[in-house]
């Protein structure tokens, strides 16, 4: 998608350091972090939210959610993490190319859901 910053990233456009890559998504670091570690995993096909999601992208969600459980201790999240998706402006998207939010590092002291 021409206008998204994500897209812009995954084509090589906006340099940004990769901590995970594969055929279906990218991990980057969040740029205004909200934790000690604060990564971003952003799938490689472009939709805004999880309502517009076809099979495929379904199973690359999946496949996405499986694989950040793998690499969380070489992220330095063997102590534990929090996964966030925002999904619209109510929620706090900022960057309508859904995205999984993976905090950690650091006990996390937020309300208890």
């Amino acid at each position: 998608m021409k206008d998204c910053v994500f897209c812009s990233i995954l084509e090589g456009a906006i340099p940004s350091e990769r901590f995970y890559e594969d055929e279906r998504f990218i991990v980057i670091k969040d740029i205004e972090p909200k934790a000690n570690l604060h990564y971003l995993a952003i799938p490689k096909k472009h939709y805004k939210l999880l309502s517009e999601m076809t099979a495929s992208e379904r199973d690359d969600l999946g496949y996405i959610m499986s694989a950040i459980s793998q690499i969380a201790p070489k992220l330095g999240l063997g102590g534990g993490y929090r996964l966030v998706i925002n999904q619209g402006d109510d929620a706090g998207q900022t960057v309508f190319h859904l995205h999984i939010h993976i905090l950690g590092g650091q006990k996390m002291d937020f309300p208890r859901l």
